[in-house]
């Protein structure tokens, strides 16, 4: 079921990409949480969706009962039912143990704190050359602009791969994540641009190894003293590239959305950058991007509900970190909010790997832009279009401030 017919009922028939939702779920979730905190549709194949904290928490940690088969939000077509990308896992995120344990071990050192630190340089100089590109007009589309060039050039710079196809890059993404949730053709036509793209790349490495290269690195992995199979380099090569980009750019381009409408909440950072550690978390938990689904391994009562084998739960970490028993005052962002424990990178052993990139990504691109535009507001409030569904955040917001 697809219908797009109006919601009536939105704890028997909620609908993820119902276009009110979209802008703003918040208002859904606060009233399903006092009625009815698990919610249930038959749309878009059939889903449950808890709104409590505590309960998208729970569902992370029992990974033997709630899988990572399939963790997109809705299915797959039947020509892609192979694999959580169709035909292409994307592991650590993809996968549940034991296979999930050796994955995951093999890809942190890659992205511990001390491993990202090096891109800092690069993007900081990013940052600054977009800047460059549209400061002299007093205007510009803070996430097309901005926010959306970011993320998808330093994991092209990661991986090894030309940094002019970062728009290729950003089209097959959107392919994936964005338009082809609900439109099986383009999801097709995208996931097979991805998988050509790096069995390509692959191969040119197995051919011709290159140093201070990912995909050469991933190649000569281990694992019981044997070299990894090279769908799990594809994997890791897809996970990079799909949920590496669009989630960062989300959260930049709402973080920015935010301030263009807070002049108290800039002056603040402004005037004390010691508050920007705390402000970023703050940032991450009120706009946090990413609904992540989990299959239900065999039939299961969850807090009343019956599940049976199959059936998807999504896993909204936006709708978690408004948990209103959890976050005081869980609708107003609190830059200096001293207890945070949000779940923006999720809970469990599928807790987002590249967290600290994404971090890094997401203070060098405030900072500078605070730092270059430090006075802006939105042109147009009604203007600004968003994504939902499995990454929510803005796709057009444009801005305007006095001319560089």
């Amino acid at each position: 079921m697809t219908t797009t017919e109006p919601v009536q009922d939105w704890a028997t028939d909620y609908d993820i990409f119902d276009p009110g939702y979209v802008r703003n779920p918040y208002p859904v979730a606060e009233q399903l949480r006092g009625t009815c905190p698990i919610a249930h549709t038959e749309r878009w194949g059939g889903s449950w969706m808890p709104t409590r904290y505590d309960d998208v928490v729970a569902i992370a940690h029992e990974y033997e009962t709630f899988t990572s088969q399939q963790i997109l939000v809705t299915p797959l077509p039947p020509q892609m039912q192979e694999g959580a990308y169709g035909g292409v896992a994307a592991p650590p995120i993809t996968s549940d143990p034991p296979d999930h344990h050796w994955q995951r071990r093999l890809i942190l050192p890659t992205f511990s704190p001390q491993s990202v630190a090096k891109y800092e340089p690069g993007t900081r100089e990013l940052c600054h050359r977009l800047i460059d590109g549209f400061i002299a007009t007093g205007r510009a589309d803070a996430a097309t602009d901005y926010a959306q060039q970011i993320p998808v050039r330093v994991i092209a710079a990661m991986l090894g791969v030309p940094l002019e196809m970062s728009d290729e890059f950003t089209s097959w993404v959107r392919g994936v994540l964005e338009v082809g949730l609900t439109d099986p053709v383009v999801r097709m036509e995208s996931r097979n641009k991805i998988i050509g793209f790096f069995a390509s790349e692959i191969a040119d490495r197995q051919a011709h190894p290159r140093e201070n290269d990912l995909i050469t690195e991933l190649l000569g992995a281990q694992f019981e003293g044997q070299p990894v199979p090279v769908t799990y380099v594809m994997g890791v090569c897809n996970l990079m590239l799909v949920a590496g980009i669009d989630t960062t750019w989300s959260s930049i381009g709402s973080a920015l959305w935010h301030l263009a409408q807070h002049p108290d909440h800039r002056a603040q950072l402004s005037a004390n950058t010691d508050l920007w550690p705390t402000a970023i978390e703050e940032l991450l938990r009120a706009y946090s991007p990413v609904t992540m689904a989990r299959i239900v391994a065999h039939d299961t009562e969850f807090q009343g509900c019956p599940m049976h084998t199959g059936d998807r739960v999504l896993m909204s970490f936006p709708l978690a970190n408004r948990d209103p028993s959890v976050f005081e005052n869980p609708d107003e962002v609190i830059l200096d909010r001293e207890h945070n424990r949000h779940v923006a990178f999720g809970a469990g052993i599928h807790r987002c790997a590249g967290s600290n990139l994404a971090r890094l990504e997401l203070r060098i691109a405030l900072r500078t832009w605070m730092e270059r535009i430090p006075e802006f507001e939105l042109e147009e409030p009604s203007s600004v279009t968003w994504a939902g569904g499995q990454v929510r955040g803005p796709r057009v917001c444009t801005v305007r401030f006095p001319k560089g």
